[in-house]
């Protein structure tokens, strides 16, 4: 009787064998399912005309003693605010930058008497009205002129442009990879956004002497670039 009760058990675990692999057509020989994807990054760049500009415009006085030097300053400075604000620029457009007093020295290396400067960023939000607002402040008394930073109003918007030509840029690359490799491009799995470099700002310095009233300094906007990158993966099958 043993060796028929033997016999049984290996016939019966054999169909447990052949039963287990029922519904499995992998383990048949049949192809899984593509993992992975494709991941590629793409670039993206809008271009645009620059519609403002910002300024640093600032007093620059002396004195024998600091206390005459600053309340020089002081009321220069005052005479350069009002020809802003006559000028158009609104009062959330002007920003104090810097305020200072220093000693000024003569060539024995004494106290000859105090420099004290006074400087405010002015942001000109009509660039077609850049040149009339430098004339009445340089008219006013401000002796130190730099700039322009030239921007666009709507810096944010440009850079959502150039994130959607990014994307874009990157779903071609993808396609012809996937063209190569004949395999289908699926849906999105992940999108990382790059880092860009905003736009790259003109900068000059304008001559600190007073500007004539026929002969504003013509300020050029040229265009300016924004730049953005993402790394995106698409499911392939």
């Amino acid at each position: 009787m043993k060796p028929i009760r033997i016999a049984a058990f290996v016939l019966i675990a054999a169909a447990v064998v052949a039963f287990a692999g029922v519904g499995r057509p992998e383990s048949a020989g049949g192809a899984a399912k593509a993992a992975g994807g494709i991941t590629v990054s793409g670039t993206g760049t809008v271009t645009s005309v620059p519609n403002q500009a910002e300024f640093s415009l600032g007093v620059q006085t002396n004195g024998s003693t600091a206390r005459e030097a600053l309340a020089k300053n002081s009321q220069e400075m005052h005479r350069v605010i009002a020809a802003l604000s006559s000028a158009g620029v609104e009062k959330r457009d002007i920003k104090t930058q810097d305020v200072s007093v220093s000693p000024s020295y003569a060539d024995e290396g004494q106290v000859s008497g105090f420099s004290a400067r006074n400087s405010v960023t002015v942001t000109i939000r009509e660039l077609s009205k850049a040149g009339d607002v430098l004339d009445a402040a340089s008219n006013a008394g401000a002796n130190e002129v730099y700039g322009p930073t030239l921007t666009r109003s709507d810096q944010e918007g440009e850079q959502r442009k150039a994130l959607r030509s990014a994307f874009a840029d990157a779903r071609v690359k993808a396609e012809a990879l996937a063209g190569a490799a004949g395999v289908r491009l699926g849906s999105v799995t992940a999108i990382t956004e790059g880092f860009s470099g905003g736009p790259e700002p003109y900068f000059a310095a304008v001559p600190g002497a007073r500007v004539m009233a026929d002969k504003s300094p013509p300020i050029e906007p040229g265009t300016q670039d924004a730049q953005a990158t993402v790394t995106v993966t698409f499911a392939i099958s």
